[in-house]
């Protein structure tokens, strides 16, 4: 049971991540106004970081920071590794 909440709780929130960098992105286009640094850390940080990074290359967006750059990978690296040992 716990596995099955776990895996869904990964997908909703790795599909935001991945949704708020793509919304961002479009708003730094339009000009209009963003979604703070902060709260893409934070969604990063609550799991999301995998689908920030994805999100990050696809849209071609926050990659000329350095560290969105090295910060986000880092943080998915983490998390994957807390998974493996988690669920060895």
């Amino acid at each position: 049971m716990l596995i099955k909440f776990l895996t869904l709780y990964l997908l909703i929130v790795n599909f935001i991540g991945f949704a708020m960098m793509g919304i961002d992105k479009k708003r730094a286009i339009r000009g209009a106004w963003r979604i703070s640094e902060a709260s893409l850390f934070l969604t990063a940080l609550a799991g999301g970081a995998l689908g920030c990074t994805i999100g990050m290359q696809y849209f071609r967006h926050k990659t000329k920071h350095w560290y969105f750059k090295y910060g986000m990978p880092a943080i998915c690296l983490m998390q994957i590794l807390l998974l493996l040992l988690l669920f060895r």
